[in-house]
């Protein structure tokens, strides 16, 4: 099991663009932790609007999604980014763990979903599942 947890977490994402679209700093000093050993480049979006925008500016290889976003939401900067390109992963990732949450997210083209607070090895393993195809 600790074999799992430790490979899990030295991933080597260097050819890889991660959007982490995110408002609030304390969830920025978060990831940013949690991926600086992966060496994916990071880019960020602090609002939906920004994070298309960003997204038809670059070649992204997944989207990690806070829902609750000013400006534009998460759910429709999800359905925008799906339109652009359908195959992407958007990992939705909020506070709001109501029922019906996780149908909602997958409902708006996410594909994976964390609660948080996000548990490193949770993150880690989440984002290995569509970065090491």
């Amino acid at each position: 099991m600790s074999e799992n947890i430790s490979s899990s977490l030295n991933q080597n994402w260097g050819d890889k663009v991660i959007l982490v679209v995110e408002d609030v700093d304390t969830n920025k000093i978060f990831f940013d932790a949690a991926l600086r050993k992966t060496n994916a480049k990071i880019l960020w979006a602090k609002d939906g609007q920004e994070a298309i925008d960003m997204y038809k500016e670059n070649n992204i290889d997944l989207v990690l999604m806070d829902l609750q976003l000013p400006i534009m939401d998460g759910y429709t900067a999800t359905k925008e980014i799906k339109k652009l390109d359908k195959n992407v992963p958007i990992i939705a990732q909020t506070a709001h763990v109501m029922s019906g949450e996780r149908e909602k997210c997958l409902e708006a083209g996410c594909d994976d979903y964390l609660a948080k607070p996000i548990r490193l090895q949770i993150l880690m393993e989440t984002l290995s599942k569509y970065l090491n195809k």
